[in-house]
């Protein structure tokens, strides 16, 4: 079995930085793409950033520029670095791993981005 473990979300003012944080243990071969995604309540579930084993990045257009993605394999850990937050970007981030050819979630972590 495999587990995901996110830190990193919390209360920030608009223009301001989060960094989240998800560390995946358990029994694992290997890992092909990690990610975040982020739902607002009444929203559906949709795709933030994702980063492949060779270190592809794909970013969703809303956080372009802003957020970076990036993943430690030695670690098995996957990183997202936000900046110049806005209030829109206020939602749960869902870490997201294919390990072992199966699919993974996290909890969840929040962020708010208000004044």
């Amino acid at each position: 079995q495999v587990q995901l473990v996110e830190s990193g979300g919390g209360l920030v003012q608009p223009g301001g930085s989060l960094r989240l944080s998800c560390a995946a243990s358990g029994s694992i071969f290997s890992i092909s793409v990690m990610g975040w995604y982020r739902q607002a309540p009444g929203n559906k579930r949709n795709m933030v950033a994702t980063i492949t084993s060779s270190n592809y990045t794909k970013y969703s257009d809303s956080v372009k520029g802003r957020f970076t993605i990036s993943r430690d394999n030695a670690k098995n850990t996957v990183n997202l670095q936000m900046n110049s937050l806005k209030p829109e970007d206020t939602a749960v981030y869902y870490c997201h791993i294919v390990a072992n050819s199966r699919s993974y979630w996290g909890r969840g972590t929040q962020v708010t981005v208000s004044s």
